[in-house]
Parts: structure tokens; sequence; C-alpha cells
């Protein structure tokens, strides 16, 4: 099996990361990531150069349905307000925001035509080629057991010097994983990321870097576990969103 996380952006104009795991049985590791993937067949490309004629989980932070023109998915709503004293909520999906063409369904769609299935019920430990949607902000908090989450988004008034802290505070948890079960050993990506004196694109670079990293250890984290290890917001038609439930705090 390997296990991508996507942080996808919304416009195919704005670079998306990736990040493909592999796993030997007893722990995982980057196989390959970018931070620069670009249109839609570019993300395709990557996942499938990554995937070959293994099974594969594909864990995507994008909404990939949403049916509603205006206002807010059930499932964003539902996760807002499990997460909102967590700072972890969703931002509003819907078709006029997203569309014309929404990104993660058009994305889910060529995918589907490549053998891979969809929808939010995983199987503990069964091979799949499946992709299904997260949200790393909760994802973060859960398995990290964090009060709050990290503030390394660029926002107004948010310093490149306070994006720099939290990123690495997001980099030395990742590092962590290593001690879990499922265990991720991602020294040879984490080790080459820089993060102080980044700015601009390059700083958003690591940002979607890291954040794709967390979707695949959630992937991989949904796979070990199968329906104990997540909570699912919403359902397949009007969206959902899975969220890992920390299940073991290390590995002995």
């Amino acid at each position: 099996m390997r296990f991508i996380g996507l942080d996808l952006a919304w416009s195919a104009r704005n670079p998306s990361g990736g990040v493909v795991l592999a796993w030997n049985g007893s722990r995982a590791w980057p196989l390959a990531w970018s931070s620069d993937l670009g249109d839609d067949e570019d993300v395709v490309g990557f996942v499938l150069a990554g995937t070959d004629r293994e099974g594969a989980l594909v864990a995507v932070d994008a909404p990939l349905v949403v049916p509603n023109d205006r206002g807010t998915r059930g499932c964003d709503r539902a996760l807002s307000a499990a997460y909102r004293s967590r700072e972890a909520g969703a931002y509003p999906a819907n078709r006029s925001r997203l569309g014309p063409v929404v990104r993660g369904e058009a994305l889910l769609g060529k995918l589907l035509a490549h053998g891979f299935t969809h929808g939010p019920r995983v199987e503990g430990g069964r091979p799949v080629r499946h992709v299904l949607e997260v949200h790393p902000h909760a994802a973060a908090v859960e398995l990290f057991g964090l009060p709050k989450t990290l503030k390394y988004k660029a926002r107004p008034g948010r310093t490149p010097e306070h994006r720099w802290r939290e990123l690495e505070r997001l980099r030395e948890l990742l590092g962590s994983l290593s001690g879990r079960m499922p265990s991720l050993d991602a020294g040879s990506l984490l080790d080459g990321v820089g993060i102080h004196g980044e700015r601009g694109r390059r700083l958003k670079g690591v940002e979607d870097l890291l954040d794709a990293l967390l979707c695949a250890y959630t992937a991989l984290h949904l796979w070990t576990w199968g329906e104990e290890g997540y909570r699912c917001f919403g359902d397949l038609e009007t969206g959902y969103i899975l969220v890992p439930i920390r299940r073991s705090p290390s590995v002995h």
C-alpha cells in the first residue's frame, strides 16, 4: 500500500502540495513529494506515479462533494461546531464560491477514471485504491492533542517570524510520529525543509508540503485503525470530512 496526501489548491492557478508514503508493514516513509504541483493533469500524474500498480489511499484537503450552490455544507458546519473551541473549523464550501467547476470534484472524476473508488468509509488493513476528503487542522489537534491549531497560515497581521515558529512546531510534531502506531519516519523529507527566512511563495510551499505530509499520514492512520480510528462528518451525498482519532500514544 501507498498513502498519498494532497494539499490541493482550490484553483489550478496556485501550486498544490503532494506527498507519497511507502509502507512496509511496520513503518512508513516519504517516497516522493512536491510543493509545486500544477494543474489537474500534473496532480493526477503525481498520484499515478506514486501508486504504479500498488494499492493506495489518497487523502485530499479540498472539497470533493459540493452539492450546494450557496451556503455551507452540513459536514463543514458539523466539523466547525465540534472543533470551534480549538479553532479548527472548516471554510464554507459551495459551488458559487468554488465554481463554476469545483476543482476537487473534477480531480476526483479523473482519479475514478483510473480505477480509484471514493467515499467516507475506510476498512482497516484492506488493499484499496481509494480517495477521500480530510481536514489537516482538525487532524493536527486530534493526532497531537493540541488545545488550539498552529497558526502558520498567512493572515493579516501575522508576521513571517510567527509563521516560522509555528511551522517549526508542526515539523517537530510530524517528526514525533516515528514513535506512534502507525510509525512514520519522515526525516528524509523534514530534514530538507527550510523554514526560517522563507517568505512569499517559498514559505507557502513549505506550508503546503507539511500539510500534504499530514494528509498522507492521516490516510495511513485511517487505513491502520479502520472505522475505530476516525470520525466522519457528513455523508457521501451531501459532502463529508474524515478526522482521525488518536488511538495509541506511542509504540514500544
